[in-house]
């Protein structure tokens, strides 16, 4: 069943969550088991999601990339491990498979980033792609049963693998985290709390972010993150939205939250800095493909929509 376009309101911002990366295409109908049926489209014309690692097969060159559709990758040259289906877009069968890390492409394609290809591809599959790198990360790494050793077996009515020896049931993971952007009212503007891992790239900062522990509300884990990583107390909590990342398993969950106090202590274990930011003198800031971008957008046109000065 198709979800409906959602719209979350953000104070004055309109927050389109369909039009978020990585959420759930219109259009898609989820598979777990490869039709039994002749397809209703011709096998050449399935589309294929195949990855290296965590890089994806696109034909055609950098002027007109495009996904294969094709019958399987077998017919490019590739010789693939088990291959998943993952349902129908637009009508399409959609298959994914991994090629083995050093595995070249072929003479018409390219091995890219899924990241690099925001843009690239439309909506509808760059959100199925960052489904089918999940799945298939998720695959591999569950094919023998963690509590015996046995070799799993995938189920055929949910997407899960199942030990024959001792019965557990493994479902594919995920990994929720919260993501807290700061905000308190500055001498001259409103400012937001930003900070910058070790891991970002040369001048980038922001949102604060951090995972969920087992027992831990998404409230409380928000209080933490943000204590332990920059010694800053929060209060009034506000959702903002939610977006799927596929690097390799996890959920981002995005709040807004009001200073409540304390001074910024950076945790060097976490954070390689981190400053009160005047939201018109902002630093680099992380790429429109993620959900901080678009949690520090939102912020800003909400306060220079109703200024508070």
């Amino acid at each position: 069943m198709n979800k409906p376009a959602a719209e979350h309101r953000a104070g004055h911002q309109h927050v389109r969550l369909a039009e978020m990366p990585f959420e759930w295409p219109l259009g898609y109908e989820p598979g777990v088991t490869e039709p039994v049926a002749e397809p209703a489209t011709a096998p050449e014309a399935s589309l294929w999601f195949v990855f290296r690692r965590t890089e994806m097969l696109m034909l055609g060159g950098k002027d007109a990339p495009a996904l294969p559709r094709i019958a399987s990758p077998e017919s490019l040259g590739l010789a693939t491990g088990p291959k998943l289906y993952l349902g129908r877009l637009d009508g399409a069968h959609c298959y994914t498979a991994e090629v083995p890390a050093d595995a070249p492409p072929p003479s018409n394609g390219e091995f890219r980033g899924l990241r690099g290809l925001y843009g690239t591809l439309d909506d509808a599959r760059f959100a199925l792609a960052g489904r089918a790198l999940q799945l298939i990360d998720w695959d591999r790494t569950h094919k023998f049963c963690g509590s015996c050793a046995t070799p799993t077996v995938a189920r055929i009515s949910e997407r899960s693998r199942e030990c024959p020896s001792c019965g557990l049931v493994v479902y594919p993971r995920l990994a929720p985290a919260v993501m807290c952007l700061v905000l308190r009212r500055g001498e001259h503007r409103m400012e937001m709390l930003l900070g910058r891992s070790p891991r970002f790239p040369a001048g980038t900062y922001s949102a604060l972010a951090g995972f969920v522990e087992p027992g831990e509300t998404l409230e409380s884990c928000v209080a933490r993150e943000v204590q332990e990583e920059v010694g800053v107390q929060v209060k009034n909590l506000r959702y903002f939205a939610s977006q799927p990342w596929p690097f390799p398993h996890s959920l981002m969950i995005a709040f807004f939250a009001e200073w409540a106090g304390g001074e910024i202590t950076p945790d060097p274990s976490e954070i390689e800095d981190a400053k009160w930011f005047d939201i018109e003198h902002l630093p680099q800031l992380p790429a429109r493909i993620s959900i901080a971008r678009r949690l520090i957008d939102a912020a800003m046109g909400e306060i220079r929509a109703a200024p508070p000065w």
